[in-house]
């Protein structure tokens, strides 16, 4: 699985969001913005992370940074966690982790003490030109939130 450093062009892509939408990096290239790999809707630790994601909503928007998080899951699954949760940012789709994989969010990772196929969770902050700001892999996701804001903070 090959990492982004730091510096590197962030991927292309192209992706659904809750209602359907598409969002593209070329269509944020301008501004910075946060997106995050997450497994699944509803698990405990995504649940975690998306809900510190959304309590630091007001902080990340004074800087004029948006969240994305993405995930395999679909539409219809990314439409009852946000309304479950009250999430306040866009979930987006890759149900073939082929996005995932461009970012080296999907690969080998150990769990429970076994190597096993999946979901790596992982954060971008891609900058206005397009580059990788800062890569953080096999994130834990109590706290995560307030560590890339802390991180973007000026």
């Amino acid at each position: 699985m090959a990492r982004l450093e730091v510096g590197a062009k962030a991927p292309q892509f192209s992706l659904a969001n809750q209602d359907g939408d598409m969002v593209k990096l070329q269509d944020l290239i301008g501004q910075r913005f946060v997106l995050y790999f997450y497994p699944a809707d509803d698990t405990p630790g995504c649940t975690k992370e998306a809900c510190q994601f959304t309590d630091s909503h007001s902080s990340f928007d004074a800087l004029d940074v948006k969240v994305f998080g993405v995930s395999p899951d679909d539409a219809t699954r990314h439409v009852a966690f946000r309304k479950k949760y009250d999430l306040n940012f866009d979930l987006l789709s890759d149900p073939q982790k082929k996005v995932m994989a461009k970012y080296g969010a999907f690969g080998e990772k150990m769990m429970y003490g076994k190597k096993v196929l999946g979901v790596i969770r992982s954060t971008f902050v891609i900058g206005p030109s397009g580059t990788i700001e800062h890569a953080w892999y096999n994130v834990r996701a109590d706290g995560h939130a307030a560590k890339v804001l802390a991180t973007i903070h000026p």
